[in-house]
């Protein structure tokens, strides 16, 4: 192989981070979720919003909580098959992932409020109920693969423009930040620099292959309280302090073929490659956010709904790594070459997520159930990262939130039937909108339940099935950009143990 000049400068880590990972995904992926819920509300496709006296309350609407009489602990641990199929330039693949977590664990207190002798109990402040509850609100767990040939292009012309966006030049020729992914790629022969244009040598029609694996999830442990007046009106309050863990490993592998130029002593030269390219990131972060309820009852069988959910401030740290390893099997000299970062680029940041108002009705049909549907409003592009010394968010993570996302609508429905005094059936249907303006489809959850009562006592078990879609990119590279068609299919389980006192 032909020996190369690249002229060494400062080591720029923050370089290759900024020009592959973005921070307006990360935003948008820490903004999604719902309330973590008992068995019983995920039953009736979470639409719990006008419900009441149901230890979701505790998470979702406050109000709720009025609805108490006796005080109340549950506990609610889920199952998950998280199963993805894949498509890439006709290539089908698939991956699956199977996780258990604590989903939900809740007690209110009741406390009734003390009446003047005489004073009708009917009216006036009844009682006034205190909530403590731990909810997960997203799952983050999930493998994806997907592969294949790409005719039309090589991640070497990703390198490429990379190397054309950063490159500088002194009386010695053009050079790149040294440390950075596009001076590796110089470095292991994948691009070729030509008067300062820097191209790739990889060749189209290379094999394909991403892997990546995904850990972590939202939780949030809320104090909640709601008050019951005259058994019409129930207000509650809540406050949420969330805690964020998420891990995602990558590799895109590709395979195939360099014509390295030719020189004024050397001929051209085809060899075989692989490279392959590590992602490495590790978030952790830290938020709160605050709940106001509202219950209405017009008439004894109608409930009337309504939440407003504030942002949820948090504080992120994120540490990114990566690595580039490209192998010439069949070169004598030169053919294994490696770079990873030497120090991990870790940055700090605030991230104001979306608020949420949610509305909803439930009609209680005596004692034989009820029909309960709810309506949320979410506007992804009011999602701000916050700018610092190290790190400007407007230069490019929230000009793109506003660019490519919008604001969603979601859907939910369900049904409760009293079959027996003490048997329950249950099902919901829901559809939680799509919040990219292109690339992606909704979330569709369809979910069946029962639920049994034993005095004091109660079980509620849930089987939902939710599936959706997206198209991810493994790099860019403008209109040329390779893409990937992922299905996902989540398949989960809930159980929740109750007890009242």
């Amino acid at each position: 192989m032909k020996i190369k000049y690249l002229l060494s400068v400062i080591a720029i880590v923050a370089v290759t981070k900024n020009s592959f990972a973005q921070y307006s995904q990360d935003a948008i992926r820490f903004s999604g979720g719902q309330p973590g819920s008992t068995a019983r509300i995920k039953g009736v496709g979470g639409a719990g919003t006008a419900v009441g006296g149901d230890l979701t309350s505790v998470s979702s609407n406050p109000a709720g909580l009025g609805f108490f009489t006796r005080s109340e602990l549950s506990i609610t641990p889920e199952y998950n098959n998280i199963k993805t199929n894949s498509t890439y330039f006709g290539t089908s693949s698939q991956a699956t992932n199977n996780t258990g977590n604590l989903n939900n664990a809740a007690l209110v207190i009741y406390q009734q409020l003390k009446k003047a002798r005489g004073a009708d109990k009917t009216k006036g402040w009844l009682s006034v109920n205190y909530g403590i509850g731990y909810s997960r609100t997203n799952n983050y767990y999930e493998n994806i693969n997907y592969g294949g040939t790409n005719n039309s292009s090589s991640i070497g012309n990703y390198f490429a423009s990379l190397a054309n966006g950063s490159k500088q030049s002194d009386n010695q020729g053009y050079y790149l930040p040294s440390g950075s992914l596009e001076s590796w790629a110089y470095n292991h022969y994948l691009i070729e620099e030509n008067n300062g244009n820097f191209t790739s040598n990889a060749q189209p029609n290379g094999n394909q292959q991403v892997n990546i694996s995904r850990t972590g999830g939202l939780s949030e442990l809320d104090f909640s309280l709601g008050a019951n007046y005259s058994n019409k009106l129930y207000i509650g309050l809540g406050l949420g302090f969330t805690t964020l863990r998420y891990n995602s490993t990558s590799l895109f592998s590709e395979s195939g073929n360099v014509i390295l130029p030719a020189t004024p002593t050397l001929p051209a030269e085809q060899l075989d490659y692989s490279t392959g390219f590590a992602q490495d990131q590790s978030t952790r972060g830290t938020g709160f956010n605050a709940r106001l309820g509202l219950i209405y009852k017009p008439v004894e069988a109608v409930r009337l709904g309504a939440t407003f959910t504030t942002p949820t401030w948090y504080s992120i740290d994120d540490v990114y790594s990566e690595g580039l390893r490209t192998r010439y099997p069949s070169s004598t000299t030169n053919s294994d070459f490696e770079d990873r970062t030497d120090q991990p680029y870790a940055l700090t940041y605030n991230l104001r997520t979306p608020y949420k108002v949610a509305g909803g009705i439930a009609v209680f049909i005596k004692q034989f159930g009820f029909i309960t549907g709810d309506i949320e409003y979410v506007d992804y592009t009011s999602t701000h990262l916050s700018s610092n010394d190290s790190y400007d968010a407007d230069y490019r993570d929230n000009p793109e939130i506003k660019t490519l996302y919008k604001s969603a609508v979601n859907y939910r429905i369900g049904a409760e039937a009293r079959l027996t005094n003490f048997f329950m059936l249950r099902g919901g249907y829901g559809i939680q909108g799509d919040y990219r303006k292109n690339y992606g489809s909704d979330i569709k959850t369809a979910s069946g339940g029962i639920g049994l009562r034993f005095a004091n006592y109660y079980l509620d078990a849930t089987y939902m099935h939710s599936t959706g879609s997206q198209t991810v990119f493994p790099y860019e590279i403008g209109s040329n950009t390779p893409s990937a068609l992922i299905n996902k299919t989540n398949n989960s389980a809930f159980l929740t143990l109750g007890y009242r006192f």
